[in-house]
């Protein structure tokens, strides 16, 4: 485990905390590391019932630290990094345990959806979820996180997140069924708490056979070649490039389709 993020384990429940509140709670490739590694050491631990995805801060988590894309240099290694973070959303959705994401303010890209990977959500007021890459860096979203976004907020509130760049408030995810449970600031790890020590009295065997069900009911075309070739040319143009550099110098890029 890395410095940035934070693994425990206790009565049953692993927490998993995403600790780099300075940077809106940005992953990097060795937190990423860090989660895989968490699902593992929840897997071999047949004592463990949830698994609780947390952050400190006023974020969930604002995405992969945009830096480390500076170093693209072409459209293979964008391709290869939403294959990165595929590899990662998979495992988190194939643990055993039961998985619920504490979400406290932003969950933007990567953030979004690493909390949809989870199988229970608990929100404040503060929650919002979104992947405005449209209007910031000009990437391409993989197709299993598109299909990860309409499964949980459906064809039409994806179409606003993913082509208008906007973010979803709580009331708008609770009426999507996104939120399981509802948290007033600061009593977030209590609802959270609860939540998991009810799961943890669930038959575990139960819990296991329905996830498996869910995914197979849910489960991505292994066909998608054309989606593919889209994201790599987004991760090679000249628009994602100046996405990057707008970014880091905070301020508004100009996008011209190239």
């Amino acid at each position: 485990m890395s410095t940035l993020t934070i693994f425990a384990s206790h009565d049953q429940v692993a927490t998993f905390t995403i600790n780099r509140p300075d940077a809106g709670n940005a992953m990097t490739w060795a937190m990423y590391d860090d989660l895989v590694d968490a699902c593992d050491r929840v897997d071999r631990a047949p004592d463990v019932r949830a698994l609780v995805i947390r952050a400190t801060g006023d974020a969930f988590c604002t995405g992969t630290d945009i830096r480390q894309f500076g170093a693209f240099s072409s459209r293979e290694e964008g391709v290869e990094y939403e294959r990165r973070l595929e590899a990662c959303l998979s495992r988190l959705e194939r643990v055993t345990a039961a998985t619920i994401a504490q979400v406290e303010g932003i969950a933007a890209g990567a953030g979004c959806a690493i909390a949809l990977a989870c199988d229970l959500r608990v929100c404040t007021a503060e929650a919002r979820f979104g992947v405005p890459i449209a209007r910031t860096l000009g990437n391409g979203l993989s197709y299993e996180n598109c299909a990860r976004l309409v499964d949980h907020f459906g064809v039409a509130i994806a179409r606003r997140m993913l082509i208008a760049g906007e973010f979803i408030n709580i009331d708008e995810a609770a009426a999507a069924g996104v939120v399981s449970r509802r948290a007033h600031e600061g009593d977030a790890s209590r609802v959270v708490d609860e939540l998991a020590s009810a799961v943890t009295r669930n038959a575990p065997l139960t819990i296991r056979a329905a996830k498996a069900a869910l995914r197979q009911l849910s489960a991505r075309e292994t066909q998608k070649s054309d989606i593919d070739r889209l994201v790599a040319e987004c991760y090679a143009s000249a628009d994602f490039r100046e996405g990057v550099s707008a970014f880091l110098e905070k301020r508004q890029p100009k996008f011209t389709g190239r």
